[in-house]
């Protein structure tokens, strides 16, 4: 494709000035560039692409988009932007064919919940006979392939370069977790969304946006730049909920649990194996246990009719529909334990998680909680997840998590200290992992609840680096089927 073609089609402006070279591929890692690349340079948060643009050229690129450079070089082009992060997701959508444009494409965003939303989006939409793409922290699937995930929102090349084999596969939906570090990267950038969900909003990721007001701001402009051929559906009862609908072009719409709007529901009756609902007066089983999940299958439900499904049909493939794996996923023993591993990570996942089970839990049952913090992440949040766990904990374990290049122990005097005295003496420190799970299973008694939380669907611990193999799951099933 012509440079001249490929920036018309992203909009954006060339060199009517200088020669107009064919481009075999755009990159945006200088190490990947070939002879005939389009680089573009980019700005990271470690890393300036700028500082490879020699690089590039000297591999091959015969243009650059950019936001500045140091001097011409001969038969190059330059072509300077405002942003070139933005500038790359336009690009990438264009040499791809423009793929979102093809699909119905739908965002998810939020502090918990969007992994659980957008995989039973998808899940449904399949069910009901639709062929549909995902983009998920679990994996991200093309129809019924599955493509192995690193971030929760990949790059903006992977991104398109995914979405034009969604295309190719013959996919008419694509979801998409969206995180706030993907909407502020600008990785999201060039998509043609046809809708996006909110979920909730809560402390999480200050180790990189450094303020709440930041980390709210950055999901609020995902929905500002929806346009107006698209909804916007956000949860009514999170404070935050109707920010996210102030300068949006949007369609606006609402679900909730407790009070009137677009789409409504209420729990009727819950069990660890699932819980009855309400959905706009009709009701619902389903397989999903806790009032957050009621909240993700409003948010599902909202989405399916939002995008023009018949309401009856939704509600009967909603039903069928299972739990995303590591989220309040159940493992029981002969012997009448229940473990339940779940990705809860942040002080309102782990209350929301231990909620659901206090309300269906057994009275005569106890709740032996196991969770610890991941390292080089948001320090402030540790006490919050201790005290978040030991709250409704008959026995709380702290021990590692992903401590990354951090100490662990150090990890778990910072969850400790959050604690009071009363709450110590019911708290153990095990840094093992392993050997946590191990003895939350020795402590629990038949009718006993243990929640394994933090990790999820993971199967590794990340240690100074490296990347271990270890499961909670695994972990679990050894010692509990014993």
């Amino acid at each position: 494709m012509k440079l001249s073609e490929l920036l018309k089609i992203a909009e954006i402006g060339g060199c009517p000035y200088c020669n107009d070279p064919e481009i075999v591929d755009v990159q945006a890692d200088s190490r990947k560039v070939m002879s005939g690349s389009l680089f573009v340079a980019v700005k990271g948060t470690t890393v300036d692409g700028h500082v490879f643009i020699a690089k590039a050229v000297e591999q091959g690129a015969v243009a650059v988009v950019c936001e500045y450079f140091s001097e011409p070089i001969d038969n190059v082009v330059f072509i300077v932007v405002k942003d070139s992060a933005d500038a790359l997701g336009r690009i990438a959508s264009a040499w791809y064919g423009e793929p979102s444009k093809q699909m119905k494409v739908v965002g998810v965003t939020g502090t918990n919940g969007k992994t659980t939303i957008a995989t039973s989006l998808y899940n449904l939409f399949r069910k009901m006979g639709y062929k549909a793409g995902l983009f998920s922290t679990v994996c991200n699937y093309i129809d019924g392939e599955a493509e192995p995930t690193v971030n929760t929102t990949p790059d903006a090349l992977t991104i398109h370069a995914l979405m034009a084999k969604m295309v190719e596969e013959g996919c008419d939906y694509a979801f998409m977790e969206v995180s706030s570090h993907a909407v502020d990267q600008k990785r999201i950038s060039g998509i043609d969304f046809d809708g996006g969900v909110f979920t909730n909003l809560t402390r999480d990721h200050l180790d990189y946006h450094l303020t709440v007001e930041n980390y709210l701001k950055a999901k609020k402009t995902f929905f500002d730049n929806l346009p107006a051929t698209a909804f916007a559906l956000i949860n009514l009862d999170d404070k935050s909920g109707e920010v996210m609908l102030q300068n949006t072009n949007a369609r606006k719409l609402t679900y909730s649990l407790r009070t009137l709007a677009d789409f409504k529901g209420k729990i009727v009756e819950s069990h660890l194996d699932g819980m009855e609902m309400d959905i706009d007066g009709r009701d619902v089983y389903t397989h999903f246990v806790g009032r957050f999940n009621a909240y993700n299958l409003l948010a599902v439900y909202g989405t399916a009719v939002a995008l023009g499904q018949d309401r009856e049909e939704t509600l009967v493939a909603l039903s069928s529909l299972k739990p995303v794996a590591g989220r309040f996923e159940t493992i029981r023993s002969a012997r009448g334990v229940t473990a339940i591993v779940d990705y809860a990570h942040t002080p309102d996942a782990l209350e929301n998680v231990l909620t659901g089970i206090s309300e269906v839990l057994d009275s005569q049952g106890k709740i032996i909680t196991v969770v610890g913090a991941g390292g080089n992440r948001d320090k402030g949040k540790r006490p919050l997840m201790a005290r978040a766990a030991v709250r409704q904990s008959d026995r709380l374990i702290l021990t590692s998590d992903n401590p990354r290049f951090e100490e662990p122990d150090d990890i778990i005097a910072d969850m400790h200290a959050g604690l009071d005295a009363a709450e110590k003496d019911r708290t153990l420190c095990i840094t093992d992992r392993r050997q946590a799970i191990r003895t939350a299973i020795a402590l629990a008694q038949k009718g006993d609840v243990i929640l394994v939380a933090g990790k999820g669907h993971e199967d590794y611990q990340d240690v100074k680096g490296v990347k271990h193999h270890f499961d909670d799951r695994e972990e679990i099933k050894l010692i509990i089927e014993k």
